[in-house]
């Protein structure tokens, strides 16, 4: 028996079967991975801005980790990509949209390019808690 749970979550697109997973429980921890503005069509969710796809993002993120049990102080470490580095003050606008206090370690690395055209960040996070969905 495995001790990973998979979670899904309304609003975030479940990749095709024998790619990857949106999200994972392991004990208390909870793994969500790089989360985006993409939409099921292959476009760009929001206003084409930094601001409004790391929101979308975060908003991902929070119904996956919510679905795992968790909530937002949860959690411990964001791995932020983006595709122009000079974004960073919109990406720091949209985590106050989603934290308050003691705000989760970050990373933000600036690539050349995300899965999709028109992307410019993807965030990826993990959570930790002591109340997990059952395994």
């Amino acid at each position: 028996m495995s001790l990973l749970k998979r979670i899904t979550a309304g609003g975030v697109t479940e990749p095709p079967p024998g790619t990857f997973s949106q999200c994972l429980v392991a004990g208390d921890m909870i793994y969500v991975s790089g989360q985006h503005a993409g939409t099921d069509d292959g476009g760009v969710g929001g206003d084409g801005s930094m601001l409004s796809q790391a929101t979308i993002a975060l908003e991902k993120i929070k119904a996956l980790v919510e679905a795992a049990g968790g909530m937002m102080a949860d959690i411990a470490k964001l791995t932020v990509y983006v595709t122009d580095i000079s974004g960073r003050a919109q990406i720091s606008e949209a985590r106050r949209k989603f934290f308050r206090d003691d705000f989760p370690c970050s990373t933000l690395v600036e690539i050349t390019a995300l899965a999709q055209p028109g992307l410019l960040v993807e965030i990826e996070a993990i959570a930790v808690h002591s109340r997990p969905t059952a395994l």
